[in-house]
């Protein structure tokens, strides 16, 4: 009789930045269908898309986002990672920044330059 082999896999993420994006005047439709609030958002001019692992560091970046500017949090997923943040442009930059230079040089992550649309 043949032995059969038992084979365990995990799920062992780098930490890392692996989106950090801004979204300059989006329209409209675009925060609806995120599910943010119409009515608080659409005042602001900029959306902040973020994800990172492992995921729980979404907490951390949501943290921080708040503290170094004036954004909104739009949306916190500690279990995919995600975070989603709301303001004007030099806001969500500024809290992008502060991210990006807090998650690479005190926490050690390897992150991605921020892109744009």
């Amino acid at each position: 009789m043949e032995e059969k082999q038992r084979i365990i896999q995990e799920l062992v993420p780098g930490r890392q930045i692996t989106l950090a994006h801004i979204i300059a005047n989006p329209d409209n439709i675009l925060y609806e269908k995120l599910g943010l609030n119409p009515a608080i958002e659409y005042s602001k001019s900029a959306i902040g898309v973020l994800t990172v692992s492992p995921a729980e560091t979404a907490i951390i970046i949501a943290d921080i986002a708040i503290k170094s500017s004036g954004v909104d949090l739009g949306f916190v997923d500690r279990f995919s990672g995600s975070v989603i943040i709301t303001g004007t442009v030099s806001e969500v930059e500024a809290a992008i920044q502060a991210i990006l230079s807090y998650t690479e040089g005190t926490l050690g992550y390897t992150v991605c330059p921020i892109t744009r649309t």
